[in-house]
């Protein structure tokens, strides 16, 4: 039996990024054997991710990233299991580097991107996910991205804690601006920049809506479409950006396209990330669980 000295488990963890253990054990049922024993890890990390992948992750982090010439960045949200693993040192860096290797090397698609050496790494984004899974011993993966690259505008973002991202594409005003924008589409969730980029089915629905509830309500048949037009009116200065109300507004009344057209500045992008969205997350009743257990123990 080949002696395990410590360097050679560091050499190991360094090469694999897994625990201090887990690389002890490998090197014991390798004999010693260093390529051999990375090689093993490398399969037992596929295998628990393979296994891991069909769990749901609902929780993680947004992160974002922008060059220092302020015209190239990147948004991505990274999910894991539980929001004791989204602040764990190593998972927030990992989605960190992830945002800049996308800002840095436009993957076409998320295959592509997991192809791509990590920023601030030696190996793959893959590689490296599979070993943080290793890691953590939860389910990790990059849920989604979203890169700019603007030639005659600039670049912001605003990061809510790290639950709620946003990455901005605007021209004229300054870094203040910019960043206030970005907050506010964060704390106001607009759909899109005005009314084009609306789904026209939510228009509809809000239109459809407020004619029947002007039905029901006695309005005369005449009035329903002019009822109808103002509701839909509202709806769209509520869920898009230029119409809603700046949150910092000192007169509680200013708007986004206004404010924007006292600093001579425009809007031409922006992307907004919520960790989880849209997932439908796991209802754990551990109630029934220890009862069905009880009730499976008696027989």
């Amino acid at each position: 039996m080949a002696e395990i000295t410590a360097s050679m488990v560091k050499e190991l963890r360094e090469a694999t990024g897994l625990g201090m253990m887990e690389c002890k054990k490998a090197l014991v049922e390798a004999n010693g054997d260093m390529k051999e024993a990375e090689e093993q890890m490398r399969i037992k990390s596929g295998a628990k991710a393979s296994k891991a992948s069909s769990r749901v992750t609902a929780e993680g982090v947004v992160s974002a990233f922008i060059a220092n010439d302020g015209k190239t960045g990147a948004v991505v949200e990274v999910n894991c299991e539980t929001d004791f693993v989204a602040k764990n040192d190593d998972f927030v860096a990992f989605a960190k580097n992830v945002a800049e290797t996308v800002a840095k090397n436009n993957p076409a698609d998320m295959e592509a991107l997991s192809g791509m050496t990590l920023a601030n790494g030696s190996a793959s984004v893959e590689e490296t996910r599979k070993a943080l899974l290793m890691k953590l011993g939860e389910n990790v993966s990059i849920r989604r991205f979203e890169r700019y690259a603007t030639t005659t505008g600039k670049l912001s973002s605003y990061l809510h804690g790290s639950k709620i991202g946003v990455l901005l594409d605007f021209t004229g005003g300054d870094e203040t601006l910019g960043r206030d924008i970005a907050m506010h589409i964060a704390a106001s969730k607009p759909k899109s920049i005005d009314a084009s980029g609306v789904n026209p089915e939510d228009i509809a629905t809000e239109r459809r809506i407020a004619i029947e509830k002007a039905r029901e309500g006695g309005k005369p048949e005449a009035m329903l479409e002019k009822i109808a037009d103002g509701t839909v009116q509202k709806f769209l200065k509520e869920v898009t950006l230029l119409g809603q109300v700046f949150v910092k507004a000192e007169d509680g009344k200013q708007t986004i396209e206004q404010l924007l057209k006292s600093k001579s500045a425009s809007v031409t992008a922006f992307q907004m990330f919520v960790v989880g969205e849209g997932i439908e997350k796991k209802v754990e009743d551990y109630a029934a669980e220890v009862a069905a257990a009880a009730a499976a123990a008696k027989g």
